[in-house]
């Protein structure tokens, strides 16, 4: 359907153990993975930042990262009056972005994009940044991801911003993963929510896709979510439903319910994804086993509740997705830092 984006290489285990024992650089780069600047890895003041296989939101990255800077130096273009102080400008110095615990990183492209924004503020001067480990990727503690080198000043003021952008993806990328793994050869997939950070959206989503789940809808205007109050204040299941087609007759529609028997009146005037909201295992399967013996083509998702510890239980009922809103908003940070070299 539109409204599901995945990448199924993503939830492939062999793909995370190779990754895990090498880390080569990201597909993207055409160069050696120690080559920096236009026709291959990442320059602060090139033009040519790779997004990688998982689609990286350029326009909300930057957005974000804008944000973010005026929120960290103050009035544009702002200043961090340490650094400023206690740097030389003309100081250049290497710096590694290193992880301290295991995890799945998401948010690689976000570096270069940021300390090309602290250079351009604030005239610090250029940082060129070598990927060692894409966005995907399997990641231990001490693992290198990214190599910085140039101007001190620049990498240091951009230090907070970008690790606080990739800890937050790499954080969702990670929970992301343990579920992807949990339901590996169950045929059932883990799609996300809207219970997103406030502009976060399209960066958490993109997360989520790097750690092997799949975009559910991105917002209110690409798909029709019939719930509990939308029937409710248009009179019922059927009454919701046709409503929705006659205002937005291109737009997919689900229903949500709770019992099998409203799975079966929507389906009867015409929903073809059902939602079935915080039900037992027990119940969810003779929802499926009734929707299937339908004969129509339904996909039909679990939604309400659901935890890692009872993930496999809910795949074996036959459901095609399992909906998470935790993968967005429960997410603990994957950390990173950054470190100057001696």
């Amino acid at each position: 359907m539109r409204w599901l984006r995945h990448q199924s290489v993503t939830v492939t285990p062999d793909r995370f153990a190779t990754i895990s024992e090498s880390t080569p650089a990201a597909p993207h780069l055409t160069n050696s993975e120690h080559s920096v600047g236009p026709s291959g890895g990442l320059s602060v003041g090139g033009s040519d930042f790779p997004v990688g296989e998982f689609d990286f939101p350029v326009d909300e990255a930057e957005r974000v990262i804008e944000a973010a800077l005026d929120e960290d130096l103050g009035a544009d273009p702002g200043r961090d009056v340490t650094t400023l102080a206690t740097i030389p400008a003309e100081q250049l110095r290497e710096a590694v972005v290193v992880a301290r615990a295991d995890g799945v990183v998401a948010g690689v492209p976000a570096i270069a994009r940021v300390v090309d924004a602290v250079s351009e503020r604030l005239g610090t001067g250029c940082v060129d940044v070598v990927v060692e480990i894409p966005d995907g990727a399997a990641v231990q503690r001490g693992d290198v991801i990214a190599r910085l080198s140039g101007a001190t000043q620049t990498i240091l003021i951009a230090e907070r911003t970008l690790l606080n952008i990739l800890s937050r993806l790499s954080g969702v990328a990670t929970h992301t993963r343990r579920w992807a793994d949990e339901l590996g050869g169950s045929g059932a997939m883990v799609l996300d929510t809207r219970k997103t950070t406030p502009g976060l959206r399209a960066l958490e989503k993109y997360a989520v896709r790097c750690g092997g789940g799949t975009n559910k809808r991105m917002g209110l205007y690409d798909v029709a979510m019939i719930k509990d109050n939308h029937k409710l204040a248009a009179g019922g299941v059927a009454a919701a439903y046709d409503a929705v087609r006659a205002a937005y007759p291109g737009v997919d529609v689900q229903v949500e319910v709770t019992t099998s028997a409203e799975a079966l009146e929507a389906i009867d005037v015409g929903a073809r994804f059902i939602m079935c909201d915080n039900m037992s295992v027990e119940l969810l399967r003779a929802t499926v086993d009734a929707i299937r013996a339908t004969g129509e083509s339904v996909e039909v998702e679990a939604t309400g509740g659901l935890t890692l510890e009872v993930a496999a239980a809910y795949a074996a009922t036959g459901v095609d997705y399992l909906s998470v809103g935790g993968l967005t908003h429960s997410s603990p940070i994957l950390d990173i830092a950054l470190d100057l070299e001696e």
